[in-house]
């Protein structure tokens, strides 16, 4: 399959879609239709239909999704059939909530290192994790095999941050600066912006 040919819309649904299968499983139930699903969603059973096309389909026509079938099958699609492990760059508040947070290891995610430039952080323990010095970034990074990063330091240092941790091959960055990053052809950043977020939403507020 063509990865590229597949709307990056699509694939953020793709998430969505086994989180609502795992409520479901946890419900006791074995079957869903599209038209269930899509009620749950807030969305019409033929986008579901048009989205699962892009990968084969999933079913029959008529019978309805098998779950787990369902479930086993995205989360193939989404690379989530093993674990990946994450590194997280800066460990201030964001930081250290993202080292706190205990549902990454629930869904595929393993954070197993923080860097950052504050004397007093490093050598510090956040999370079962020790703060390293981020002068030693390249030495774990280069060398550990670890394709995500998680970047929280300030602004004027998220760019910096970034190509370190892209010439050390990182392929996945998940942007908490309030900067967009400029990286090659091929690298996923998602930026994650709550102010953007509410700002957002205050359009439609009164």
């Amino acid at each position: 399959m063509d990865k590229n040919r597949v709307p990056g819309i699509v694939v953020a649904r793709l998430p969505v879609y086994v989180k609502a299968l795992n409520l479901l499983l946890r419900e006791g139930r074995s079957v869903v239709s599209s038209e269930e699903l899509g009620e749950r969603l807030n969305m019409t059973s033929s986008q579901i239909r048009r989205d699962f096309s892009y990968f084969g389909g999933f079913g029959k026509k008529g019978s309805g999704y098998d779950i787990v079938s369902l479930m086993e099958a995205l989360r193939e699609v989404l690379n989530l059939n093993h674990i990946w492990q994450v590194l997280v760059v800066g460990v201030g508040h964001v930081g250290k909530g993202l080292l706190n947070y205990d549902g990454f290891s629930r869904q595929g995610f393993e954070i197993v290192a923080a860097y950052d430039a504050d004397d007093e952080v490093i050598g510090t323990q956040v999370g079962g994790i020790d703060v390293g010095d981020i002068d030693e970034l390249e030495a774990f990074v280069c060398t550990s095999g670890v394709h995500i990063a998680a970047i929280t330091v300030p602004a004027e240092n998220a760019q910096e941050v970034s190509d370190r941790l892209v010439k050390c091959g990182i392929r996945a960055i998940l942007n908490y600066a309030p900067i967009l990053l400029e990286v090659p052809e091929g690298i996923q950043v998602s930026n994650i912006d709550p102010v953007l977020k509410l700002q957002n939403m205050t359009y439609y507020l009164e």
